[in-house]
């Protein structure tokens, strides 16, 4: 009886792992629908400065980092991941496609700031609930699935934006409106296909206090490691700056970007599984590297064929480290802490990416965009020389 117990429950955490998938993939695919549109909206359609579109997203990225901790600790306490993360793509999906009827770029920033608190509410306990549905010795399969998914919509998004603009007279508010499909597919499957899986045990009485004193010192070392290298990942705006520079042509940035999300898509799985075989740290650390390599070698590129293999490569990185990384954060804590600790995680790297892209903007601008990269490159190696001292949590 209790085999069949343990594969019917194995067989449902597939499941759930599945439609969480499916989850990403539909909302990123609303989501990238406009994103990338965002800037021609806002100055072309609202006649907005270049300086608002700093001012939301600036605004919008902050909220979602602060957010993203305290959504994963209240999943702890009161052991109920889906609420909170269902509303926060209720949310996401509600307000999104209304800058389609935004009159100025102040309604624009409400939106985005409603959109991103969706996000901040919905990140950690989704991934304390993947880790939650994975065996451990799959969690890093797992991470790159879903990884895989996110990137596949992000892929879709600006490809279905592509094949409908023509058909829609260049029409960005009708293209806006029309995002609420894909977004409304997400909350179908999140509000009916995702299941909860029930805790082993309550923590109805964790406090903020409790739930940090339950992160070591060992996972805040992992947060460290993190930070040091999240310093050195500044906005990907850069490096499409870097390729218009290196004399690839505007109606080629699009379809750049799209190759970029194709190779993380592919390498998510793959790199999840490998980390299950080999270790986290192995891969990371061979992401990291990875990333170092691709930050020299824009430095020095000159060519735009060398760009196209750049990004190609730059997408390897993200195979390696997205699943993996995320997958160490439930290694390192107990099943009880995993939704402070995600959020833990998730605020570390948002806040950390906040003075990395205004530090390497200013190296650019003053020194030279080879320094932005050399520091980036920089950053990355010392993380990966930090990175083996983290010691895995020991299983019983």
């Amino acid at each position: 009886m209790s085999q069949i117990d343990g594969k019917t429950l194995e067989k449902g955490a597939r499941r759930n792992i599945f439609f969480l998938g499916l989850v990403s993939f539909f909302n990123d695919f609303a989501s990238e629908m406009i994103y990338p549109l965002l800037p021609l909206f806002l100055t072309v359609v609202l006649l907005a400065v270049s300086s608002s579109l700093g001012v939301i997203e600036g605004v919008a990225e902050t909220t979602a980092s602060l957010l993203k901790f305290f959504s994963g600790y209240w999943s702890d306490k009161y052991r109920r991941r889906k609420p909170i993360f269902a509303s926060g793509y209720a949310l996401s999906n509600a307000v999104r496609p209304l800058i389609g009827v935004a009159g100025s770029w102040w309604h624009v920033l409400l939106l985005r700031f409603s959109d991103r608190i969706g996000k901040g509410i919905r990140t950690a306990p989704r991934d304390a609930l993947m880790a939650d549905s994975a065996h451990e010795s799959k969690r890093g399969l797992v991470f790159g699935f879903q990884r895989a998914m996110d990137n596949a919509g992000a892929i879709m998004g600006p490809l279905a934006a592509a094949l409908l603009l023509p058909l829609l007279a260049n029409d960005l508010r009708t293209l806006f409106l029309l995002s609420a499909i894909p977004g409304l597919l997400a909350l179908i499957v999140v509000f009916f296909f995702v299941r909860e899986v029930k805790p082993k045990k309550s923590t109805a009485r964790l406090s903020i206090k409790d739930g940090l004193a339950g992160v070591d010192a060992n996972f805040r070392y992992y947060l460290l490691v993190v930070l040091i290298f999240t310093l050195g990942n500044s906005s990907d705006a850069f490096l499409l700056l870097r390729a218009s520079d290196a004399g690839i042509p505007e109606a080629l940035i699009p379809i750049l970007w799209m190759v970029l999300h194709i190779v993380k898509a592919a390498t998510g799985i793959p790199g999840g599984y490998i980390s299950d075989k080999i270790g986290r740290k192995k891969v990371i650390v061979s992401g990291w590297v990875v990333y170092a390599a691709i930050y020299v070698a824009f430095a020095f590129v000159t060519t735009s064929a060398g760009i196209w293999v750049l990004f190609g490569i730059y997408g390897v990185y993200f195979g390696l480290t997205e699943g993996a990384e995320r997958a160490l954060v439930a290694d390192l804590v107990g099943e009880d802490r995993r939704g402070t600790a995600y959020g833990l995680f998730n605020l570390t790297v948002g806040i950390a990416a906040l003075p990395s892209s205004i530090i390497f903007g200013v190296v650019w601008q003053y020194m030279g965009f080879e320094y932005a990269f050399a520091m980036g490159a920089g950053f990355a190696l010392l993380a990966s020389m930090m990175l083996p001292f983290v010691r895995p949590k020991k299983t019983a």
